[in-house]
C-alpha cells in the first residue's frame, strides 16, 4: 500500500504559532494553535511525518529549522516579497495564512527563500554583531561631535578620537561627552575582539581568502560577502548575483517601451552596502584597475552616486567569477 504523503504549514508568531498538516488531496488531517516553542512543535507532529513544512520568512524561523531538520523534515522557508497571497488577503488570519501557505506547498508553487545551512548562519550572526558595532560607534562619536558643536568647542576631527583626544575630552568635564566616551570605549574593545574572531575564521576559509586578494577588500568584507553569498553555485548567472546584491535599475515596460529606474530595494541591502565601501577603497588602492577605469568611465557622464555603483557591480563581478573559478584577484 502507497504511503499518502502530507505536507504541513507553520504561521509563526512570537508565543503562539497556527499549525496545519494536510495531505496530496488538499484534505486538512490536523491542525491547531500550538506555543511557539520546540517541545510543542515535536508534540504537534508526533506520529505523523510530513514531506515538507512550509515556513514564513521570520527571525523566529532560524531556530524552527533546525528542529524540523533534526525530525527530519524538510523545512521550505517562503519567500517574504513572492509570497503576495499572505499579504493581500483581505481576510486575514493565522488559519488562513497556514492554509495559504500548506496548499502553495502541495502543488508546489510555493516561492522559497534560500536557506543557509548553520555555519553561514552562524557566519552572519557574528558579521552583522560587528556591523551593528560599528554603526552604534558612528553615532557615538556622532554625538560627541554634536556636544563640541552645541557648546562652541573647537576640535581637531582627526585626533580627537585618538589617546590624547580621549584624555581632552575627559578634561572637559561635560556629562554628555564623558559617558558616550566610556560607552565608545567599551564598543571600541568590542570592536577589536571581533576583529580578531572575524580574521581568525576568514583564515581558514578558501573563499574568504581569495576575496582579500583584491586591494581595498579586508578580512571583515571578504568574510561579510562570503557568509551573504554562501554557495556561489546557487546563482546560475551573474545577472542574478546582481540582483541578489541590489546592483541593478528597476525595470518597468510597456509595450516596446521600458523604463530603468532607481537600483531595486528588494536585495541583500547590507551585501551592497560592503561592495559600494569596497568599491570606494579598492579606487583608492588600484587606480589603474578595471573597476577603477570603469569607475572614471562612469563619472565623466554620470554622477559619482551612479559610477560607484556601476562600478561596484564591476566589482560583483570580478567576485563572481573569481568565486565560481576559485582564483586569485588579477586585475
Amino acid at each position: 500500500m502507497r504511503v499518502r504523503k502530507m505536507f504541513a504549514a507553520l504561521d509563526i508568531h512570537k508565543n503562539f504559532s497556527h499549525a496545519i498538516i494536510c495531505g496530496e488531496d488538499g484534505r486538512i488531517i490536523k491542525e491547531g494553535r500550538i506555543k511557539t516553542t520546540e517541545e510543542d512543535i515535536r508534540k504537534f507532529f508526533a506520529g505523523y511525518k510530513p514531506t515538507k513544512v512550509a515556513l514564513e520568512a521570520t527571525t523566529l524561523s532560524t531556530w524552527i529549522v533546525d528542529v524540523l531538520d533534526a525530525m527530519g523534515i524538510e523545512p521550505k522557508v517562503a519567500h517574504p516579497y513572492k509570497t503576495r497571497l499572505i499579504a493581500e488577503s483581505q481576510i486575514k488570519t493565522d488559519k488562513i495564512d497556514a492554509e495559504i501557505l500548506v496548499h502553495l506547498l502541495r502543488t508546489n508553487l510555493l516561492p522559497t527563500s534560500y536557506i543557509p545551512p548553520r555555519f553561514i548562519r552562524e557566519l552572519r550572526a557574528l558579521i552583522t554583531q560587528r556591523v551593528f558595532y560599528g554603526r552604534l560607534s558612528g553615532k557615538l562619536k556622532n554625538r560627541i561631535y554634536s556636544e563640541l558643536n552645541r557648546r562652541g568647542i573647537k576640535y581637531e576631527t582627526k585626533r580627537i578620537f585618538g589617546n590624547k583626544g580621549k584624555e581632552w575630552l575627559r578634561s572637559l568635564n561635560i556629562r554628555n561627552i564623558t559617558s558616550n566616551l566610556s560607552l565608545l570605549e567599551h564598543v571600541e574593545k568590542e570592536i577589536k575582539a571581533l576583529d580578531i574572531e572575524i580574521i581568525r575564521i576568514g583564515k581558514e576559509i578558501k573563499e574568504v581568502r581569495l576575496l582579500t586578494t583584491i586591494p581595498g577588500v579586508g578580512w571583515y568584507s571578504a568574510l561579510l560577502i562570503y557568509a551573504y553569498i554562501g554557495d556561489i553555485e546557487r546563482f546560475p548567472s551573474e545577472e542574478k548575483f546582481f540582483s541578489y546584491a541590489g546592483l541593478v535599475p528597476g525595470v518597468k515596460q510597456s509595450g516596446d517601451k521600458r523604463y530603468y529606474g532607481r537600483i531595486i530595494n528588494q536585495s541583500c541591502k547590507l551585501l551592497r552596502w560592503i561592495l559600494i565601501q569596497d568599491t570606494w577603497a579598492h579606487i583608492c588602492a588600484a587606480p589603474d584597475s578595471k573597476i577603477s577605469r570603469h569607475y572614471e568611465k562612469l563619472r565623466k557622464k554620470k554622477c559619482k552616486q551612479v559610477a560607484i555603483v556601476g562600478a561596484a557591480r564591476k566589482l560583483a563581478q570580478v567576485i563572481y567569477w573569481m568565486l565560481k573559478k576559485g582564483k586569485e584577484y588579477e586585475g
